[in-house]
């Protein structure tokens, strides 16, 4: 990627933590292939209607992350109606499910003085006597490069530096993903329909289930929310990847890190 100086290509590409610049994580994870991004850029008709698509979608995501972390603190908050099925079922699901939000680490900066990254953190929870990392998503799966950025936070989170730094109550044991998304399903066949960013996408379901319909005969309903949480527990080979793209990241961008002072 070309920078026109030093202070873009830090600006663009990590935080500052007391004094001291540090490469953020999700910057880093951009030198992993995401086939789910690439196939959804080779559905488009062209790469600026994508971007757009990309964009609007991030800012719906935002929308619903921001909801749902001033929900969990006890904070009034207007619902915008595009995205109220997303956050009722949140609320719906976390009534039965229990998480504990913790306010004082809600989108925290946090940062790795050993490995020399940052990140911000969605939030830190506690479900069913453990404490972690909670990380909140609105797409349409759970995709690998989100255990690589939750292992990172974990990892940072475990230094006894940085839990005496941040104050944290008790270590950190594992890590969540709570995804958080809606769509419509047809009333006569499994497929649903997601309407996110002005982009409509159809899915056919689930193989095996009943046979879709076609295109233009399915009956779409109203709009529902869907929320699940998945632990991941297992965090060796998610932190050994994420330290070797982080390696191979800092490799791509040798020169503007040696600029900074960021000796590799």
């Amino acid at each position: 990627m070309w920078y026109s100086d030093l202070a873009q290509f830090k600006e663009q590409n990590g935080y500052e933590v007391n004094g001291i610049w540090y490469p953020r994580v999700t910057r880093i994870l951009d030198v992993k292939a995401k086939p789910a991004l690439e196939h959804f850029f080779k559905e488009m008709e062209s790469y600026s209607s994508a971007e757009d698509v990309k964009n609007k979608s991030a800012a719906e995501g935002t929308l619903v992350h921001n909801a749902i972390q001033k929900l969990v603190v006890g904070e009034d908050v207007a619902i915008a109606p595009e995205i109220m099925p997303a956050v009722r079922a949140f609320q719906e699901f976390n009534e039965t499910r229990g998480i504990a939000f913790h306010p004082e680490f809600i989108e925290k900066r946090i940062w790795s003085a050993r490995n020399r990254y940052a990140g911000t953190i969605d939030a830190l929870a506690s479900v069913d006597g453990k404490f972690g990392v909670l990380d909140i998503k609105t797409s349409t799966g759970f995709y690998p490069e989100y255990n690589l950025q939750t292992a990172a936070y974990v990892l940072a989170l475990q230094e006894p530096e940085i839990a005496r730094a941040l104050s944290l109550p008790t270590g950190i044991q594992t890590r969540w993903i709570l995804r958080v998304d809606q769509n419509r399903p047809c009333a006569k066949c499994n497929a649903t329909l997601r309407e996110k960013g002005g982009r409509k996408k159809t899915r056919n379901g689930k193989a095996g289930a009943t046979a879709p319909c076609a295109e233009d005969a399915h009956e779409w309903g109203e709009l529902r929310g869907i929320a699940e949480l998945r632990e991941f527990p297992y965090l060796y080979k998610d932190i050994k990847a994420f330290l070797a793209a982080k390696t191979l990241w800092e490799w791509e961008n040798d020169y503007w890190l040696r600029q900074a002072g960021y000796a590799v």
